[in-house]
């Protein structure tokens, strides 16, 4: 008889999903995993998340995640890394749609949080990289968060959710994003 696995969510972001700047254990992939603990006991959250990181990134070390953890859901939250650094969003594109194959072929689900960024990267960028994740997630038939930082950016006193840098949400906004994450990812929890 086959042995049956505790399914595995395997997070591959960047400092968003790092708790970058924060204590640890306060980020919204910590807070998932408690919430996981209480409401789906049993499935194991990994984060390999890395400040700083790409999707170009994410590419390459995605296949060894893969095998090591063996997830049954991959969430992909990369892309705004490549906007601040003006990288083409072709090749962010190309990446996502990557990452989204390789998790599919390896029997996971693909969960895509999509990012955007501020209006002063031009209205053609702004819409066109907002619009790459549902581009990905459809080309894939994978599952979309539109916009990780919804009632966290786009709200008029956005500043108080965010930390001195103005980049990176505080303590106080990771509940909000989990709250933005939590019913795509909940669905598809076996």
């Amino acid at each position: 008889m086959p042995q049956v696995r505790n399914p595995t969510i395997l997070v591959v972001g960047d400092s968003l999903s790092a708790e970058y700047g924060l204590k640890r254990g306060t980020g919204w992939v910590a807070l998932m995993e408690q919430r996981l603990t209480r409401e789906k006991p049993g499935v194991k959250v990994v984060n390999a998340s890395i400040s700083g990181d790409t999707t170009s990134g994410g590419r390459s070390r995605l296949a060894a995640l893969l095998q090591t953890h063996k997830p049954a859901l991959v969430v992909i939250e990369l892309g705004g890394n490549d906007a601040l650094r003006g990288l083409p969003l072709q090749m962010t594109q190309d990446n996502l749609q990557a990452m989204a194959v390789a998790a599919q072929g390896a029997g996971a689900k693909v969960v895509l949080i999509g990012m955007q960024v501020p209006p002063n990267y031009g209205q053609d960028y702004t819409s066109r990289f907002a619009a790459t994740f549902a581009t990905v997630a459809k080309a894939n038939k994978a599952a979309l968060v539109p916009f990780m930082l919804k009632d966290v950016a786009d709200v008029p006193d956005a500043q108080r959710l965010f930390q001195n840098d103005r980049l990176h949400p505080n303590e106080s906004a990771h509940p909000i994003i989990l709250n933005n994450v939590w019913p795509t990812i909940k669905k598809l929890i076996p």
